[in-house]
């Protein structure tokens, strides 16, 4: 127990605000500001010492008010440098916008937007048509509407054209998503009832078939963006699943979770099925992420039949789940990379993906060069970079890393974690490790700096 004569000899908190520093503290940042930093400090202090620590000295409570505005004032959310080789980390997230797509977004943002205003007509608008033409060129459906993420396309698909009727899916589709949600939990929550047919490994058409009564509604085809299903497997293909709903007038829904519109086997990669195969093979619904493999910002991009997407755009959930101005002009300009064919120079994503591994060791050689004068041991190594963020599971390309040995690499990837920018490693084999795949070549004199620092600290 700490004594009363220091709980006695702590300072006021006004005393605290007529400190010198402390008022300095108040006229560059405000009032309000000092003053929560001086009670929280303060009361801090207080527990500490009925805990017994002994009173701190005024120069460091004033240190510690310091230390705590800059908290306050400093944004938790703030640009990092992924050296981690993990291209689409969601933990970071996801894709990293392009520069087009970065200036649109700041030009619609600095004034008013025709956001829903019809320039020709003069009088209200629809903020859906933004990005609609793009979307229907690019992959040939008749229409296409962008909510706020891909389960929020899926709850409003099945919300608004399956809610008390049957919607038929694979067991082996029942998959799990980032941060818990389930597949499953999603439909429950459209109101749609989820009828499960086939095993696990193993689903026919004929299991979509024999499930179909008169309550059917839809056949669901989900992905496996997430995770890899091997061996003794078989899913029915999206194919048969059309030509069956056709015959039955049911719907037939394609949720691809990721959605490239490239094709990602030019890479060395497997392929990834494409909006484009999807529509083109009768889908009447097609939806998928913008921010994972298309490159773009967080987004659900649903495409399909015109009457169908005019449904879910009058649907009361819809305007729950709409995009704002700086969604669609980021959207916007990153599709128009694809529509120019410049994506793989433009998109970051793309331009990580397309990077060759002679570059990106000439990349590592550069880093170890620039570390010369600083006493640690690194070495230029082959590597893998993994795509990530629930795109092409277990897949990875090759890669050159910057190995640094050091005793106590955790501690190393902890000071590089709190630098400005913070930059984000690994740990492998007892090493940190950094791959310059995911490391903008723009970030690469501050990434060299940080790393610098955290070495000689």
């Amino acid at each position: 127990m700490g004594s009363k004569e220091d709980l006695r000899k702590l300072p006021s908190v006004d005393a605290v605000l007529n400190e010198a520093e402390v008022r300095g503290l108040a006229r560059e940042h405000g009032r309000d500001v000092v003053l929560w930093a001086v009670r929280e400090v303060l009361e801090e202090t207080r527990q500490a010492i009925l805990e017994g620590a002994p009173l701190s000295k005024p120069s460091e409570l004033i240190g510690r008010v310091t230390a705590r505005v800059s908290e306050i004032m400093q944004p938790s959310l703030q640009p990092a440098i992924n050296a981690t080789g993990v291209i689409i980390h969601t933990n970071l997230g996801r894709a990293p916008l392009s520069e087009a797509a970065r200036e649109a977004m700041q030009a619609v943002a600095r004034s008013y937007s025709n956001l829903e205003y019809d320039l020709e007509a003069g009088q209200r608008g629809s903020r859906y048509h933004h990005a609609q033409a793009l979307l229907t060129r690019l992959t040939g459906a008749e229409s296409a509407l962008v909510v706020n993420n891909n389960a929020s396309a899926l709850l409003l698909i099945l919300s608004a054209l399956a809610r008390g009727r049957e919607v038929i899916i694979s067991r082996g589709q029942l998959i799990e998503i980032g941060g818990g949600f389930r597949i499953p939990e999603v439909m429950a929550q459209s109101g749609a009832r989820l009828v499960e047919v086939g095993t696990t490994n193993r689903t026919y058409a004929r299991d979509y078939e024999q499930a179909v009564t008169e309550r059917t509604a839809a056949f669901l085809r989900v992905h496996h963006s997430n995770f890899r299903l091997v061996g003794f497997t078989h899913q029915a293909a999206l194919s048969e699943l059309v030509g069956l709903a056709r015959q039955r007038h049911l719907l037939t829904i394609d949720d691809l979770g990721s959605g490239a519109l490239l094709d990602t086997a030019a890479f060395g990669l497997a392929h990834e099925p494409t909006p484009q195969e999807s529509i083109a093979q009768g889908a009447d619904l097609v939806c998928f992420s913008g921010d994972k493999l298309l490159g773009g910002p967080q987004a659900g991009i649903i495409l399909g039949r015109a009457d169908l997407i005019a449904s879910l755009r009058e649907h009361p959930l819809a305007r729950a789940l709409r995009v704002d101005k700086l969604t669609l002009a980021a959207l916007q300009a990153n599709l128009l990379h694809y529509l120019r064919s410049e994506a793989l120079e433009k998109v970051p994503v793309w331009r990580m993906i397309a990077w060759r591994a002679e570059e990106l060791h000439s990349r590592a050689v550069a880093w170890s060069t620039a570390l010369g004068e600083i006493d640690v041991a690194t070495s230029v190594i082959e590597g893998h970079s993994p795509i990530g963020g629930g795109s092409l599971p277990g897949e990875t390309l090759p890669t050159y890393l910057l190995a640094i040995d050091t005793p106590a690499p955790d501690a190393l990837a902890a000071r590089l974690r709190a630098s400005q920018p913070p930059v984000i490693a690994r740990v492998e084999e007892g090493r940190l490790v950094l791959d310059p795949r995911t490391v903008l070549p723009e970030e690469d004199a501050i990434f060299i700096d940080a790393l610098c620092v955290a070495l000689n600290a």
